[in-house]
């Protein structure tokens, strides 16, 4: 998988350069979606934000949504190869799925932008993602280290029985995903600032016990 930095800034790419063009705006085009969606992104922002003509973008992709579903291929890729790099091996039953909730909550705070581009595939009812070719294998890796673990739990009196990997899955999501996404009527309700670091602590350790709770024999 090629790995692209959005950090980098988005400079004119040298001549006969594809792959680097291509690359550039997708960085640009993540960035433009991540901030005002398929519907408010503008394809003369993408290009101007890579330092390209406008026409590439079409030369490239062929139209916006085209450039859309490949920043989702490229977001869903991210995510695969982010929970396939889970090493869990040594931990016992409750260590692994500890780790495993504070991953989950860290790549999301390190990653607002895939919270924001979640948002818009939603408010789209999935429709560019429903045609991955590879959808199928997004949601295998984190499940089956739910699976095994779970078993192991289970047999060793750690973890009560019944609970659905895939539940568990979604419920862990949840817990952080919505933390994120909700973060600024969250924050206005509340009255306090939920993207300070003594706020993301203190709900980071909430989620991590809250689901340990849920597991407990």
């Amino acid at each position: 998988m090629v790995e692209f930095n959005l950090n980098e800034p988005c400079a004119a790419p040298r001549r006969r350069n594809p792959a680097s063009t291509r690359r550039k705006l997708l960085v640009a085009a993540r960035r433009e979606f991540a901030r005002n969606g398929l519907a408010g992104a503008r394809v003369d922002e993408i290009a101007a934000q890579a330092g390209v003509n406008k026409q590439l973008v079409y030369h490239y992709f062929g139209d916006k949504d085209a450039i859309y579903f490949a920043v989702l291929e490229w977001m869903y890729d991210e995510i695969v190869q982010y929970e396939r790099n889970f090493n869990v091996d040594g931990l016992s039953p409750d260590q692994a799925i500890r780790k495993l909730v504070q991953s989950s909550f860290d790549y999301l705070e390190l990653h607002p932008d895939v919270v924001a581009l979640l948002n818009d595939e939603n408010r789209h009812a999935a429709a560019h993602v429903r045609n991955l070719a590879h959808f199928a294998d997004i949601r295998t890796p984190l499940l089956r280290v739910f699976s095994r673990t779970l078993s192991q739990g289970v047999r060793e009196g750690l973890f009560r029985k019944g609970v659905s990997p895939e539940q568990l899955y979604i419920s862990i999501t949840a817990l952080s995903y919505f933390y994120f996404s909700g973060m600024p009527t969250l924050s206005a309700i509340l009255g306090k600032d939920l993207k300070s670091r003594s706020a993301l602590r203190a709900r980071r350790k909430h989620v991590v016990d809250f689901v340990m709770q849920s597991l407990r024999a």
